[in-house]
């Protein structure tokens, strides 16, 4: 029986089957449980203090100035009132704010200061339980942000309909998606410089995600340049959720999320394996 040389190893034949067994232990767990015990132990307050970012955005911005610009155009061309517009937004980026800090610095420093990976795939963990269970504690940060956020929303009344309690699922594949991304990116990174390019590009892509105000307000070469932007398509996401009204485009946007899952999590799996199984 044939088999695959992948970096320098034998891996076993058998397609995805033989792809899992070459790159994971079954044992990322272990990963899990290491993230939750820094947690208790150290980054708690961190974790914590992140959650009220994007209700101050909400107070400021949607009483603040939603009294000045009163309804604006929904999902369907329905008028919803401001503070309902931006809620789901924030809640999208709370989502991705949380995954992608989670991913890249933290990721950042385990991989070329703390040289944890390194100590870890020097154990019976493979390429795979490494990115799953960061991945998976980013994803445990967006979500815990996804479900407080959703809490104080709904106290303000600005979910008008059962299927916003399906923003929680959702902002969990939201920050799955940014997590699997981040981690990539970062493994890339040499240098703390290098990690302010990942501010660089949130901040213009908050503003522009149709967050804060209706996509329409931009030129159409602009608007589709936009579109591609992965926040937008989960700012879009949450607000026929958040007052349920589902067309076409709403397939669209989960399987955005769903195909950059996916590939971030099987490039990241690769990306390590190059990194430190050679």
């Amino acid at each position: 029986m044939s088999a695959d040389v992948v970096d320098g190893e034998l891996a076993r034949p058998g397609g995805l089957r033989g792809w899992l067994a070459s790159n994971s232990s079954g044992h990322g767990w272990a990963v899990v449980e290491r993230g939750f015990a820094v947690i208790r132990n150290q980054n708690w307050v961190i974790i914590v203090s992140g959650f009220f970012e994007p209700v101050l955005y909400l107070l400021a911005m949607g009483w603040g100035l939603g009294q000045l610009i009163g309804d604006v155009p929904g999902p369907g061309g329905k008028m919803i009132p401001y503070p309902a517009f931006i809620a789901p937004a924030l809640l999208a980026t709370s989502a991705m704010n949380g995954a992608i800090y989670d991913s890249t610095w933290n990721v950042f420093f385990k991989l070329k200061f703390g040289r944890i990976y390194e100590a870890m795939l020097n154990t019976s963990l493979g390429p795979l339980d490494v990115a799953f269970g960061e991945i998976f504690m980013a994803l445990f940060r967006g979500g815990l942000y996804a479900l407080g956020f959703t809490i104080v929303i709904t106290i303000l009344g600005l979910a008008t309909s059962w299927w916003a309690l399906a923003m929680i699922p959702v902002a969990l594949l939201i920050a799955l998606g940014f997590a699997a991304l981040g981690m990539a990116i970062t493994s890339y990174f040499t240098s703390f410089q290098q990690m302010d390019w990942i501010n660089i590009a949130l901040l213009p892509m908050f503003m522009l995600s149709s967050t804060l105000f209706p996509i329409a307000v931009f030129p159409q070469g602009v608007q589709w340049f936009i579109m591609a932007l992965p926040l937008w398509h989960g700012v879009e996401l949450m607000r026929q959720l958040s007052i349920g009204h589902f067309e076409a485009s709403t397939w669209l946007h989960l399987g955005y999320f769903l195909v950059m899952s996916v590939a971030g999590i099987a490039f990241t799996t690769r990306r390590l394996r190059a990194l430190f199984l050679r």
